[in-house]
């Protein structure tokens, strides 16, 4: 049995791909997307439920509102928690020139990491729905940017600094070179997670593990194994469509990330792993191997 400290879960839950392996119900047209979170819960792995967490990629475009939040209270198991991304405009600095930015595109932005904008506009409806209970880490992504070490530690450090702790927060770099002594002060300092990201053009885990001195810096960590090293977006959606079965087996991938996970459960903290299907082309059939090895380890006893 895998260790209560060990909250597995997919990047997102409704995938069509994955109806007779984890969703064996027949839903109305129009509706799955709606009520599958309920049947998510219910999947079981060695007669055990596999899934204890969810990311939710939706509330990056746009904040959750509090009823959004009590439809998915209504869906969300016992002791089960989803983990949200940021909405975008508390994270980026600069908006792309992409046309869905309209008249924003190309801008700086003037609300980047404002800590009262994520207060009054994401915090809020969360204290609104009392969802805090169903409420995993905060992940703030921050896409690649031209920020220089100082001024990105400085704001991130500034931003924390006054939100409220009742919350868990965890952020996600893409710049490598941020990974060092002054990023982790800021996390350290503030109880904040680094997320151990598996992306296209970040170090492998252990090697992020590595400049951050080997230590997690809050009660808990994130690991989000999101696609192949080396390898654009395009090309691993393109690869691992339409989600039905692994594709290819990342072993390096798989047994860095399982060596996180046992440091975690040895130093006590939680462990959040979020897996997308881009990574190997299934993330529940990537999950499953993932158990499997912990189990071999000797290191997955309930020990929270």
């Amino acid at each position: 049995m895998v260790s209560s400290l060990v909250r597995f879960g997919t990047s997102t839950w409704t995938y069509e791909g994955w109806k007779g392996q984890v969703y064996l119900k027949d839903y109305p047209r129009g509706t799955f997307t709606k009520h599958c979170l309920t049947e998510y819960w219910q999947f079981l792995y060695d007669g055990a439920p596999l899934f204890r967490t969810v990311g939710n990629d939706s509330t990056f475009y746009r904040p959750p509102t509090s009823a959004q939040l009590l439809a998915y209270r209504d869906q969300m198991a016992e002791q089960t928690e989803m983990c949200f991304k940021v909405w975008e405009d508390i994270t980026v600095p600069v908006f792309a020139p992409h046309p869905r930015y309209g008249v924003k595109a190309g801008k700086p932005n003037p609300r980047f990491l404002d800590a009262q904008l994520f207060s009054d506009l994401v915090l809020t409806p969360f204290r609104e729905a009392q969802f805090k209970d169903c409420t995993g880490p905060f992940l703030f992504e921050f896409q690649r940017h031209d920020l220089s070490i100082a001024e990105f530690c400085s704001k991130l450090d500034g931003f924390f600094s006054q939100l409220p702790n009742e919350f868990k927060y965890a952020v996600e770099i893409r710049n490598a070179g941020l990974l060092g002594p002054e990023y982790w002060k800021v996390l350290e300092a503030h109880g904040v997670a680094h997320v151990y990201n598996h992306w296209s053009y970040m170090p492998p885990l252990a090697e992020q593990h590595r400049r951050l001195h080997e230590t997690f810096t809050a009660p808990f960590t994130v690991l989000r194994l999101l696609t192949p090293l080396k390898m654009s977006y395009a090309e691993a959606k393109k690869r691992a469509a339409p989600y039905t079965n692994i594709i290819a087996e990342l072993p390096e991938m798989r047994r860095e990330a399982v060596a996180l996970i046992e440091q975690a459960i040895n130093r006590g903290k939680l462990a959040y792993v979020l897996v997308n299907n881009r990574s190997e082309g299934n993330a529940p059939k990537t999950i499953r191997g993932l158990v499997e090895m912990l189990k071999g380890t000797g290191s997955s006893r309930c020990s929270g």
